[in-house]
């Protein structure tokens, strides 16, 4: 069924865009048949992950989804067009109608084709660094500016590398952070084919170490061996739990739990904020969950945190796609607030299907923790 459909989205944008081209016949037909290529490598695409070996299934998947990027962009202004079209028809003479026809049928698969490559340059760059400042009520000065280096979603697997990951690995270090968390989905395949590929992983550095949750990915790829395979690493995975880091005095608990949806997967790992706060100290000056959807945000504020780390929407990834993310998360991206709760939802520092990155840059991101009263004091007049 998901093949009919993704044939008739192709007939339909080569019923309304090949008719109106000022071209020829012969170049028209060639069209065409780009059309039906396009629609058989994203089928090519999705199924490489059946393919042997596992080298060209990852090409494969690469072409595919590279199609998938470009289809889409065309898609969405195909049908724009055809929204600008349907109000001409009311407002514009016949004669310069059948212009406009002709004009928007070559600037259509014009302005796909730039997106794409623009969204392609975004998503295969290295992720930009963005610096977020929280201010927290009553966080003790001692805590003024600690800082934490997150990195959420790389999806390492057929598109993201070894080579990808050791950039990544080398930005953070760069960070110095006191914390480095990882809110989940790192990875798109199984121990045995990633491993090599995930291994920079375990040359993340900060003060306090690394700590890791769950995503749904995980969960896709093998959440069990997936996270021995962290351990061994050397990363911390938080399974609905906390630890209590020391800083200047304070005390910061960092706690995490598994993915929102894994009790799909193991009804043992049913997704719990408030067991991931059980038995802290009552005298912690920051409670931070690691959680990898946004949708964790409501019990987090009942458990007591004060800050939520998340990613896995991506920012939409690309444009138009993120306008639909709200429907399904309570925050696309950024800082928000909840009730006392701050939640900061990741960009994501790679990316998963199609390589584009249009209007949603990915992120490796410096979050410190202020003390609002000290905000207070420095924005007062002299």
């Amino acid at each position: 069924m998901p093949v009919i459909i993704l044939g008739l989205l192709h007939l339909y944008i080569g019923a309304r865009l090949l008719p109106d081209l000022p071209i020829s016949p012969p170049v028209r037909f060639a069209d065409g048949v780009l059309l039906a290529v396009s629609c058989a490598l994203m089928v090519a695409g999705f199924m490489a992950r059946r393919m042997e070996p596992r080298s060209t299934a990852d090409k494969v998947a690469v072409v595919g989804l590279l199609a998938a990027s470009l289809f889409s962009s065309l898609f969405v202004f195909t049908v724009l067009r055809d929204l600008v079209l349907l109000v001409a028809l009311a407002v514009v003479p016949t004669y310069y109608l059948h212009l406009l026809q002709g004009a928007t049928a070559l600037l259509t698969p014009a302005l796909a084709a730039l997106v794409t490559l623009v969204g392609f340059a975004g998503a295969r760059r290295r992720a930009r660094i963005v610096t977020v400042e929280v201010p927290l009520t009553n966080l003790p000065l001692a805590l003024h500016g600690f800082s934490i280096a997150q990195i959420s979603d790389i999806h390492v697997g057929a598109q993201i590398k070894r080579k990808q990951v050791e950039a990544i690995v080398a930005a953070v270090n760069s960070l110095n952070a006191d914390v480095v968390a990882v809110t989940g989905d790192l990875v798109d395949g199984s121990v045995q084919d990633l491993g090599p590929h995930v291994a920079p992983l375990g040359g993340l550095k900060a003060r306090y170490g690394t700590f890791l949750v769950t995503g749904n990915h995980e969960y896709y790829s093998g959440e069990r061996a997936w996270t021995a395979e962290f351990r061994r690493l050397g990363l911390r995975v938080l399974l609905n739990e906390h630890v209590v880091v020391r800083h200047e005095g304070a005390a910061v608990i960092v706690a995490g739990v598994t993915d929102y949806s894994a009790h799909h997967f193991d009804p043992a790992q049913r997704s719990d904020p408030a067991a991931a706060l059980s038995g802290a100290p009552p005298d912690a000056a920051a409670r931070i969950l690691l959680a990898h959807q946004p949708r964790s945000a409501a019990a987090a504020a009942d458990a007591g945190f004060d800050l939520q780390l998340s990613g896995h929407t991506h920012g939409g990834q690309f444009w138009p796609w993120n306008l639909f993310v709200r429907f399904q998360q309570p925050f696309t991206a950024g800082l928000h607030r909840l009730r006392q709760l701050w939640v900061y939802i990741s960009r994501g520092t790679g990316y998963w299907g199609p390589p584009n990155r249009f209007g949603a840059p990915s992120e490796i991101t410096l979050l410190k923790l202020l003390a609002a009263p000290a905000i207070a004091a420095a924005l007062a007049p002299a």
